[in-house]
């Protein structure tokens, strides 16, 4: 602890002298243990990140692609149905839309719903795919426009939102 002896090596008072301590903090070795600390941990975190070293193999085999286009379902504010642009009606969307896939159980598809309709009508379509055997089933709703107002000429871009049990997928246009 650090004393201050005031004017004269005594402290204040008469002859004899109180001893205070002071109220300054002395940072140096706090800065000190901070430095070290952040050398060890700027040496460590790479290490930590990097996984264990393999020496993979090579192959002519062509990479696999799996980015096929989503099957679309829109919903429109009076109710009707459509795959991609044609309509159809509620029995004949399973059996389409397994037409389209080739019997795809993981292709990707996107419900589009209008945002008068009645949410049990979106439900009732979405429990009507994944009862069919679909598992990556989303959303796609509209997302504001960041911050500036909306024009006509600024198309907004879509987004999925993925439903219960659905993977997720990447953001589609209308």
């Amino acid at each position: 602890m650090a004393v201050s002896l005031g004017p004269g090596g005594r402290g204040r008072g008469r002859g004899r002298g109180r001893y205070r301590p002071m109220a300054e903090i002395n940072v140096t070795p706090l800065v000190d243990v901070m430095l070290v600390l952040l050398i060890i941990f700027m040496v460590t975190a790479p290490l930590m990140t990097s996984g264990v070293n393999v020496d993979l193999p090579k192959t002519s085999a062509q990479p696999v692609n799996n980015d096929t286009k989503p099957l679309t379902v829109s919903i429109k504010a009076d109710g009707s149905l459509y795959l991609g642009d044609e309509a159809v009606s509620t029995d004949q969307l399973v059996a389409r839309l397994q037409a389209d896939s080739k019997n795809d159980p993981t292709r990707r598809i996107f419900v589009r719903g209008d945002q008068h309709i009645d949410y049990g009508r979106v439900m009732d379509v979405m429990g009507r795919i994944t009862s069919g055997g679909f598992s990556h089933v989303a959303l796609l709703a509209e997302q504001p426009a960041g911050g500036a107002s909306s024009s006509a000429a600024a198309a907004p871009a879509a987004a999925p939102a993925a439903a219960p049990g659905a993977a997720p997928a990447p953001a589609a246009g209308r």
